[in-house]
């Protein structure tokens, strides 16, 4: 994959429970030049997010959106940083709006193609 070319480095956090998905993800978009920071659930990105990380994106499993509290802060964030969903196709999250959505099952590579996207536009 090409290098992502911009100014500064991106930042993408990765937020699911699958440690697996995470550290895929992670690597990918590092190979891209993109910055990317893991975490296991939303309420570990606010120690990210506190120490004065700027996220560019946020990957989000779907599950957490399950969660009133997550879900409300995921809402806030959405407002000024691109959120793409990782969903169940079965057993959906409650819609967040302004995200983007990848349905289960999803290859790695499909969400790196996604986040490329969306920083791609966010940039131009």
């Amino acid at each position: 994959m090409a290098p992502h070319s911009q100014k500064s480095m991106p930042v993408v956090l990765v937020v699911s429970p699958d440690w697996t998905l995470r550290t895929m993800v992670r690597a990918e978009l590092r190979e891209a030049n993109i910055e990317a920071l893991g975490t296991q659930a939303t309420s570990d990105m606010a120690d990210a997010l506190a120490h004065g990380v700027v996220p560019s994106l946020i990957v989000v499993d779907g599950a957490e959106l399950k969660n009133a509290a997550a879900r409300e802060v995921l809402e806030n964030l959405a407002r000024n940083v691109a959120v793409l969903v990782i969903d169940s196709r079965t057993t959906p999250a409650p819609a967040l709006p302004g995200a983007e959505v990848l349905r289960r099952p999803v290859r790695v590579q499909d969400i790196v193609s996604q986040v490329i996207a969306r920083l791609d536009r966010k940039m131009s």
